[in-house]
């Protein structure tokens, strides 16, 4: 039986952090497998003492392409105490194959019996009414008890319970010092304080922590994308899930350093695309990235930075949390007014968002005034919009890869198209945000992170 999708809830008024949106874990899917393994872990957190068995069922996007998106080893590693931040890569492996020949869970010092074909339930066509990514998870004490909790993965990594999703805000309860819940709110505060973009933010995160930490967080995510990025270039073989799909950026990047790339008009977005293909093979295979604002669109923000630091006279670390603050302002607005989940808005909510992202990001730190940069934003997103998600066999890797690296350029392309202007456009980044939404809203389901439609139908998996 399939069942009809929740309608999109959205909360202008939630406060959201850069820790919200940047947050560090692992590939394939900061919705699939982020935010199951986080949800798996408040679950078994929750739990007054040991239980004598736990199992979890998914529905909707998470049971339709559940498996290519590593969900069922994500739910198996959260429910083992494993969380994204602090998880090993290279240990995933091992730990979900000892979970599966021994049929036990181990959560700190306790042992949980779990037999995978009854313990973990695919509910294929069937969505719970709050969110499109929904898990249900129940324990039974021995005591009798019997627990039973819903978590909704709502795009980046991001978790709520059941109670959060039935009302109140999404975000913090949180007061910033400037806030604003639309770009023309956020204009108009530039506006009225002589502030930009980057600095806005940067105050409004004192609400959270001191800007020292601030600073660390925004230094510890540009590292982990530069180490995606090297990691991705030295990495070669065939990426897993069954497609035979062959990592090729360690190839490219031999190339290109051997070559005369100086002396080719394309050599730049060569590079470009590099870089994003090397950070989205590396999701691919598992390997820890950083949602920007996703997993599936983890590329594009770091390709962009890297174009900026190899690229662009006199960058330095200062240029480059100005592009992530830029950037996050512009998530906080996409978040509030629409989604940022594939399974929402098919990949216009992934792949669009971070090209309007790092637009905005890059033409901030090039020196673009507020309204270039909202202009450089609203490009980015309007030449992404109806952009759908159809991951062949459920796996992130066609188109999603490749796509990372379609992203990164236009989104440079967009930066410097607005910055030939003046900041006045005719379509406003709140318009474009607000047509994604219906956009979204419109899209047929196979569209939408299911694997029904589209390119996972009409070509023949190897």
């Amino acid at each position: 039986m399939v069942t009809a999708r929740p309608k999109l809830r959205i909360d202008t008024t939630a406060a959201i952090s850069v820790a919200d949106l940047f947050t560090i874990g692992i590939g394939p899917s900061s919705s699939h497998t982020v935010g199951p393994m986080r949800a798996a872990f408040m679950f078994m957190e929750s739990l007054p003492s040991q239980p004598e068995r736990v199992s979890c069922e998914l529905f909707g996007s998470l049971a339709l392409t559940g498996r290519g998106h590593a969900t069922d080893k994500a739910i198996l590693l959260g429910l083992s105490g494993e969380q994204p931040e602090t998880v090993d890569p290279d240990g995933v492996d091992i730990l979900v194959d000892r979970i599966r020949a021994f049929h036990a869970l181990t959560y700190g010092g306790w042992t949980v019996p779990f037999e995978e074909e009854r313990d973990l339930l695919f509910r294929m066509g069937v969505f719970l009414d709050e969110h499109s990514n929904g898990m249900r998870f129940t324990a039974w004490l021995a005591d009798g008890a019997e627990i039973t909790r819903d978590y909704f993965s709502i795009g980046g990594g991001a978790v709520l319970t059941g109670e959060a999703m039935g009302g109140g805000p999404i975000g913090h309860n949180i007061v910033q010092p400037l806030p604003f819940s639309s770009a023309a709110e956020l204009l108009a505060q530039g506006e009225e304080t002589g502030l930009s973009i980057a600095t806005l933010v940067l105050r409004n995160e004192a609400a959270w922590r001191s800007r020292e930490d601030t600073e660390a967080f925004l230094d510890r995510v540009i590292d982990a994308m530069t180490a995606s990025i090297d990691r991705g270039l030295k990495q070669e073989g065939i990426l897993p899930g069954g497609l035979k799909v062959r990592r090729r950026a360690k190839a490219i990047h031999a190339r290109l350093r051997t070559g005369q790339e100086g002396m080719q008009p394309a050599a730049v977005f060569e590079w470009v695309s590099l870089f994003a293909l090397a950070v989205n093979e590396e999701n691919a295979a598992g390997g820890r990235v950083v949602t920007a604002p996703t997993n599936g669109a983890a590329g594009v923000i770091p390709a962009v930075l890297a174009y900026y630091r190899k690229f662009v006279p006199g960058a330095d670390r200062e240029g480059e949390k100005v592009i992530l603050l830029t950037a996050a302002a512009i998530g906080f607005l996409y978040k509030k007014r629409a989604s940022i989940s594939a399974a929402e808005m098919g990949c216009q909510g992934e792949v669009g968002v971070a090209c309007s992202m790092a637009a905005a990001g890059l033409a901030a730190v090039l020196g673009g005034t507020n309204q270039q940069v909202e202009n450089a934003a609203e490009i980015g997103m309007e030449h992404n919009l109806g952009l759908t998600c159809d991951p062949i066999g459920g796996l992130v890797q066609i188109p999603c890869i490749e796509r990372n690296t379609m992203g990164a350029v236009k989104a440079i392309n967009a930066a410097y198209l607005a910055l030939q202007g003046d900041g006045r456009h005719i379509v406003s980044l709140d318009a474009v945000i607000e047509t994604m939404r219906q956009t979204g809203e419109d899209m047929a389901s196979r569209y939408k992170e299911t694997s029904l439609g589209g390119l996972a139908v009409n070509v023949v998996e190897c």
